[in-house]
């Protein structure tokens, strides 16, 4: 049996992709770190790394001040030193990195496998995001965010378009916004934690409606497909919906769909067939455990799937942490899962589990999904501040 070839173990595939995503990229703009001085590594006072391009742009002019973009320590741009160990890492996976491309092609995800083809946001661009929705009409990207302004909204290419919502405690204002969705005629429904409060407003940042008073934490929210909005309540563990005259900013009538839920969160609405899928975080028992639970209903509210952490543990080598759900074209329950920073199929409620795993790299901690018409897969990854965008690859 032959020795295998350098650089063609699997083994090195796979620690080329980490490095590649978790050190050789400077995580506020994304570019990979390289010898050229543009984007030679930098070593800020506090510890982190980021490259010379982003220090030089982060710096005052003229005092060089800056603060350092992940834990806000001041320092100064020419109290930053050379990165030597990631330095040192690119000189010894020169050769890997390199073939890196062809390595990544020939992993074994397979024909119609996701793969990334584009990112957008980035840290200063999204602080913290926690929510991500499609809008119906015009196919924009909408985020809510930790920002000045909380909620910001994307072109197809990336690039912001709008964004409103200002961080305050007036009413019309955002304190700590948990989830967001657009409605079938442009209306963006935030859910605010800081005031335990539903808000309306148009396409172009115009509150329209403040709901307020009804739920004890209101937290997912999702559209359906007759223009409704579902809601999950995490403290009072129910799931609602709201019907509401978007134009008059007018709330017609609240129903509570369903009671006795642990600790709701996401909330998935199937277009295809009218299920409804909610994700419980149940508390936790002992410090550091962690447990989900993906309950789907069908369009009269009765369950028809449910799975848990120990159950997917029963099928998947490795623990299963959801942290949002959504429905695919063909009606399968996709999660996010932020113990292994990746993406699982769970097959048709019915079906419950068909474990397929889709994404299982370049993630860090994902924690909203939503499909666009042209199939391709959204994933909010608020450990990198970002948009990732997802096609199949049939190649």
């Amino acid at each position: 049996m032959g020795a295998e070839a350098p650089g063609s173990g699997p083994a090195l595939r796979e620690l080329v992709r980490e490095a590649e995503i978790s050190l050789l990229e400077c995580k506020v703009c994304f570019e990979r770190f390289g010898h050229r001085q543009q984007r030679r590594p930098r070593n800020l006072p506090c510890g982190h790394v980021v490259c010379l391009a982003c220090v030089a742009a982060l710096a005052h002019p003229r005092t060089l001040a800056l603060e350092c973009p992940f834990c806000r320590r001041a320092c100064r741009g020419c109290d930053t030193s050379d990165c030597l160990p990631v330095l040192h890492l690119l000189e010894l996976l020169g050769s890997a990195l390199r073939t890196a491309p062809a390595a990544h092609c020939a992993a074994p995800c397979g024909p119609g496998a996701l793969t990334c083809h584009h990112t957008f946001g980035g840290w200063g661009t999204l602080v913290n995001p926690t929510g991500l929705a499609l809008c119906p009409k015009t196919g924009r990207v909408v985020v809510v965010h930790d920002g000045r302004r909380r909620v910001k909204i994307f072109d197809s290419g990336g690039g912001c378009a709008h964004q409103f919502g200002e961080k305050g405690d007036a009413a019309q204002d955002i304190r700590y916004p948990l989830d967001v969705t657009v409605t079938n005629d442009c209306h963006v429904v935030v859910t605010d934690a800081g005031d335990r409060s539903i808000k309306v407003f148009d396409f172009f940042g115009q509150i329209k409606l403040v709901i307020g008073g009804q739920f004890s934490l209101p937290w997912g929210v999702e559209t359906t497909p007759q223009n409704g909005v579902v809601v999950t309540d995490a403290e009072a563990g129910s799931l609602h919906l709201l019907e509401v005259d978007f134009p008059e900013g007018v709330l017609r009538r609240t129903e509570r769909l369903q009671a006795h839920l642990c600790n709701p969160r996401g909330v998935a609405v199937s277009w295809l067939t009218g299920a409804i899928a909610v994700l419980e975080r149940p508390l936790a028992l002992e410090p550091g455990a962690c447990s989900t639970t993906v309950k789907v209903f069908n369009a009269t509210m009765q369950l028809i799937g449910q799975v848990d952490t120990f159950g997917l543990s029963l099928f998947f080598p490795s623990k299963i942490t959801a942290s949002a759900v959504t429905f695919d074209h063909q009606g399968n329950v996709i999660v996010a899962d932020t113990s292994s920073q990746a993406v699982l199929c769970l097959g048709k409620p019915e079906e419950f589990p068909v474990l397929k795993p889709i994404i299982t790299h370049g993630l860090s901690h994902p924690v909203a999904l939503t499909f666009t018409k042209e199939n391709a897969l959204l994933v909010l990854d608020s450990a990198a501040h970002s948009i990732k965008v997802y096609k199949v690859d049939w190649a």
